[in-house]
């Protein structure tokens, strides 16, 4: 093997241990360790499973869309699946006609996905309305908003397209970098403008034009290596008012307000997933199944619980007065959003949760990897 080829196998094996998709250590590496045994559940809240839906197995980074009632959900095959989250009825179903990496994105009418081979597929009513070719991968759902499809590309590009044809209406390139992570970053619609995350930034852009109006950086970039220099930032977010905070890969949490532009602040943190919040507080789980709150307005710690170490968990879901985390058991942990301390916790089909966890009128809804979808409801 070449010089050149050594250094290349050393850099997909690290970028994939960053991207959290491999639970040891590339060669050589320690193993993970063993998460500690849980108490006895004391089920201090009622709920109960009202549905289960099924799906093709999903292995990759799936974000679930909502649009009111409706949640809208794909398998790692293709499949595109839209359910009254009330009881759990197939509302639709179509297929991108190729494996994803990325999905789904939906305004109630369209849906899009992104598929292994790098296209871009927009689907309505049970049928293809187009397919577009990325000139590089993607592990962000798109976003389908005002008649537009935007994609976040792995190289940190940013790219529009016609909602119902399909024509590309404009492309924003930023400096490439050495590793990108293989799950989903930030791209969201706040208010008239289009806010993702590029690297260690968030980021401001006009969704007509592609222009960038503001910066904002969550975290710098640090370290001697390229693995140690990686610090893009990870979906989901939290959004109240304007202001929106997410984390930057194992480095920081950070929260802006996007009117202007202007950082509020940010704090060292070591998670792989994203954030959630209510506007007076901000959650997150660390790399190593801690999870802390911070107070939204300055960033202080409020309070941290110990113990779901270890257990791969999910980004949060803020649930009434609980903060809901999936595992890689496929265990739903209740915290109180108060304090943290375990308000209950439910069991799916032990394959492990896919998704964070999503709220659609009065139920929760939860993916797993073997492909069990769950409506929960509380009583």
């Amino acid at each position: 093997m070449t010089a050149r080829g050594t250094v290349r196998r050393r850099i997909a094996c690290g970028a994939s241990l960053l991207a959290a998709l491999v639970l040891t250590a590339c060669a050589g590496g320690s193993p993970r360790p063993q998460p500690a045994e849980l108490p006895a559940n004391i089920a201090l809240i009622g709920v109960r499973q009202a549905w289960t839906a099924r799906l093709p197995a999903i292995d990759f980074p799936l974000q679930v869309a909502v649009q009111g009632q409706q949640v809208t959900l794909a398998a790692a095959d293709g499949s595109v699946v839209t359910l009254d989250a009330a009881s759990g009825r197939e509302l639709g179903r179509a297929s991108a006609g190729a494996p994803l990496t990325a999905g789904v994105g939906s305004d109630g009418r369209v849906s899009a996905v992104v598929t292994r081979d790098n296209r871009v597929v927009a689907l309505e009513g049970g049928r293809e309305l187009w397919r577009q070719k990325l000139g590089t991968q993607s592990y962000t759902a798109p976003l389908v908003a005002g008649g537009r499809v935007f994609v976040l590309g792995a190289d940190r590009s940013l790219s529009a397209f016609d909602g119902r044809n399909g024509a590309r209406l404009w492309h924003l390139e930023r400096p490439a970098e050495p590793l990108v992570l293989r799950q989903a970053g930030v791209l969201q619609a706040v208010g008239n403008t289009l806010v993702a995350g590029l690297a260690g930034r968030l980021v401001g852009v006009d969704p007509d034009s592609g222009s960038v109006r503001w910066e904002a950086p969550i975290a710098s970039a640090r370290g001697t290596n390229d693995v140690e220099r990686l610090i893009d930032l990870v979906g989901g977010v939290s959004r109240h008012e304007g202001v929106v905070c997410a984390r930057a890969f194992q480095t920081a949490v950070g929260c802006v307000d996007t009117a202007s532009g202007r950082l509020r602040w940010s704090k060292a943190a070591s998670g792989a997933t994203g954030v959630a919040g209510d506007g007076q507080l901000l959650f997150g789980a660390e790399a190593d199944g801690r999870v802390l709150a911070w107070r939204a307005d300055t960033g202080d710690r409020a309070w941290v619980n110990e113990s779901l170490q270890w257990r791969r968990l999910t980004a949060p879901l803020v649930l009434g007065r609980s903060v809901v985390v999936g595992d890689g058991n496929g265990l739903l942990h209740f915290l109180s959003r108060q304090d943290g301390t375990p308000l209950d916790r439910l069991s799916t089909d032990g394959t492990g949760i896919a998704a964070t966890p999503v709220a659609a009128g009065n139920t929760l809804v939860v993916a797993t990897r073997g492909g069990t979808v769950y409506g929960f409801v509380p009583e």
